[in-house]
């Protein structure tokens, strides 16, 4: 047993224990005093370490001091031109809420020409209804109120004659 090399987990914890206080250090001073980015580097930094042990840990490629701020180096750098790459983003702390369609005034609108059509006779409300609501031509509504052409027209216009005088217009939205 005392001739083995130690196991990887064991090469890496050491290589935590020893290195994190100064990457750490060396990471924040990068960041510009970003402790949360300085920590997110040193992690991805002893995470690529785990994954290449074997270099890491080869004293004849050198120390691993130099391997771990090389690569938290190179992971500063890349987050900083991924920043300038990016379009400029901008925080939306005083902006102003989206606006939201108001449909009241539809609403309105819809409820008092509802009760406007309960006040005519049957055979108004049915024309109206099927040329306006239902967006159908005279023919198509004459054939399917089985009357003649002329009739739905005529009902359609005492209808509309009727509806003017009954609704207050201030009520309907424009």
């Amino acid at each position: 047993m005392a001739g083995r090399p130690p196991d990887p987990e064991s090469r890496l914890r050491e290589l935590v224990d020893r290195h994190s206080p100064m990457l750490l250090a060396y990471t924040t001073r990068l960041t510009g005093g970003d402790r949360a980015w300085a920590e997110d580097v040193t992690q991805e930094t002893f995470v690529r370490a785990w994954r290449h042990l074997d270099r890491v840990c080869a004293t004849e490629r050198g120390s691993a001091h130099g391997w771990l701020r090389r690569v938290a180096h190179n992971l500063v750098m890349d987050g900083y031109r991924a920043v300038r790459s990016r379009p400029y983003e901008v925080e939306f702390d005083g902006a102003p809420a989206p606006r939201v369609d108001d449909c009241t005034d539809h609403v309105v609108t819809s409820i008092v020409l509802g009760r406007a059509l309960e006040t005519l006779p049957a055979e108004h409300r049915a024309a109206l209804v099927e040329t306006y609501l239902n967006d159908r031509t005279a023919a198509q509504v004459a054939a399917r109120l089985d009357v003649p052409v002329g009739t739905v027209k005529s009902r359609v216009f005492y209808g509309l004659r009727r509806l003017r005088a009954t609704v207050d217009p201030d009520a309907v939205a424009r």
